[in-house]
C-alpha cells in the first residue's frame, strides 16, 4: 500500500505523532508526483532550491514551499491530464476570483477513507433517515463551487427523506427563499425523523433570530442536528458569541449544544476539521499546519498569532501539499476536556487582502436582498 492511502486509512485520526513519519512520507510521494508531472509546480520548487527528496521527516515540511491560495485564484495547476480530472471545484460563489481544483479519482478515493474515520470518531454517521435544510446553494450543473459540493455530500452521512436549499436555482440564477426553509423547519418540527442543518454559520444565525424576532420556536425531533461550514467571512464582526449561538440554537429549535457541529476546511486544502464537543477543530493525522509570521514568513510555533499554513498529502492531481491561507490562527497545545490529544487551531480572523473572495462573501449579496 502507498503511504498515502496508509496514513488516509489511520482510524485513530487524532494520534499525530503515531503518524509523524508516515506522514513525512506521504508528502515526500506526493511531492514527488507533483513534481514529475506539473511543470509549474517544479519551477516553483525549483526557484527556492527544494526537491522532493529533501522531505525526510515532519520538521522538513516547514522548508517545503506554500503557494498562497491568492495564486491559485490567477493560475491553474494541475498535475494529472484532463482525462483524469473526475471532478473540478471552484473556491468562491457567484462572482470574484476563483481557485479551481481539480480532482482524480485516487485523490476522491483517499479523501473519502477520511470522511469514513472522521464522521465515524464524531459519530456522524446514522441509518436513521434524515431531514436536512442546507443553508446554500441548490446544485446546479452551472455551479462548480466545493461549498455546494460539500454541503450535498454531507446530506449521505444519514439517508436523506428530504433535501430543502436556502438558495434555490432560478431562471434568474440563485434566489433566497427563508419561506421555504420555514416551512421545512415547521414540516421536520412534526416528523418522527431527525433533522439536520448544514451551511454556512451566518446564514444560519440570521434564520434563527429572525424566528426568535418572530415568536416561532419548534421543538426538533430526538436526534436532530445543527452542523455549520465555510465560515463567517465578511460578516465576521457580526459572529455571535458562541454561548450565545447555542442558547439560540436550543430556544428556538431544542437542540442541545453537544448537537451543533461546525466543519472547517478549503478547497485548496480538503481536509474535513470537524469541532469536538469543546468546540476546538483538533489537528487530524491527515495534515499538519503551521503558523508563520506575517513579516518573516518563517514558523513561529504554537501559542502565537500568525498566519496559517495548511499541509496535507491528500491531493495529487493539483499541487496543494503546502498552501498559505489569509486567515490568522493560533494553535492551542493545552489539553482538551474532550480526550482527543492533538493541538487545536483557533481562528482569529482574516487578512486585508481586498482581492480574495471567499465562497460564503459568493452568498453575501443573496443574503442581504433575501426576504
Amino acid at each position: 500500500m502507498d503511504t498515502v492511502g496508509k496514513l488516509f486509512r489511520s482510524r485513530d485520526i487524532y494520534d499525530l505523532p503515531k503518524t509523524d513519519a508516515l506522514f513525512a512520507s506521504a508528502m515526500r510521494e506526493t511531492c514527488s508526483f507533483c513534481y514529475r508531472n506539473c511543470d509549474d509546480y517544479k519551477r516553483i520548487l525549483d526557484r527556492k532550491g527544494f526537491a522532493p527528496e529533501m522531505i525526510d521527516s515532519i520538521e522538513d515540511l516547514s522548508d517545503l514551499p506554500f503557494i498562497p491560495t491568492l495564486y491559485f485564484k490567477h493560475h491553474h495547476l494541475k498535475s494529472v491530464p484532463d482525462r483524469k480530472v473526475f471532478i473540478s471545484a471552484t473556491s468562491s460563489g457567484t462572482s470574484g476570483t476563483m481557485s479551481n481544483i481539480v480532482f482524480d479519482l485516487r485523490s476522491l478515493l483517499t479523501g473519502a477513507w477520511m470522511v469514513l474515520n472522521v464522521g465515524r470518531y464524531h459519530k456522524l454517521w446514522s441509518v436513521v433517515p434524515v431531514n436536512y435544510i442546507i443553508f446554500g446553494y441548490q446544485p446546479s450543473k452551472t455551479n462548480r463551487t466545493a461549498i455546494s459540493k460539500t454541503a450535498y455530500g454531507f446530506t449521505f452521512f444519514a439517508p436523506a427523506i428530504s433535501r430543502t436549499f436556502a438558495l434555490e436555482m432560478t431562471p434568474s440564477g440563485y434566489k433566497l427563499n427563508w419561506d421555504r426553509v420555514l416551512k421545512a423547519m415547521e414540516k421536520a418540527a412534526h416528523s418522527k425523523f431527525p433533522m439536520r442543518t448544514i451551511g454556512f454559520p451566518a446564514y444560519t444565525y440570521f434564520l434563527l433570530k429572525d424566528m426568535k424576532a418572530k415568536g416561532i420556536r419548534y421543538k426538533m425531533p430526538k436526534g436532530s442536528m445543527i452542523t455549520m461550514g465555510g465560515g463567517w467571512k465578511q460578516f465576521y464582526t457580526e459572529q455571535p458569541d458562541k454561548q450565545e449561538f447555542y442558547r439560540l440554537v436550543k430556544e428556538v429549535l431544542d437542540i442541545d449544544e453537544d448537537h451543533v457541529v461546525e466543519f472547517f476546511g478549503a478547497v485548496e486544502h480538503p481536509i474535513l476539521y470537524t469541532d469536538c464537543r469543546c468546540h476546538h477543530f483538533h489537528i487530524p493525522v491527515y495534515s499538519r499546519i503551521l503558523i508563520r509570521d506575517p513579516d518573516t514568513m518563517k514558523p513561529i510555533g504554537n501559542g502565537r498569532i500568525g498566519l496559517v499554513n495548511l499541509m496535507s498529502p491528500m491531493v495529487r492531481s493539483t499541487p496543494v501539499l503546502s498552501i498559505m491561507t489569509d486567515d490568522l490562527g493560533i494553535i492551542h497545545d493545552e489539553p482538551c476536556p474532550c480526550g482527543a490529544s492533538s493541538p487545536w487551531l483557533e481562528i482569529i480572523g482574516r487578512v486585508g487582502v481586498s482581492d480574495i473572495v471567499t465562497c460564503a462573501a459568493g452568498g453575501d449579496e443573496y443574503l442581504r436582498n433575501g426576504s
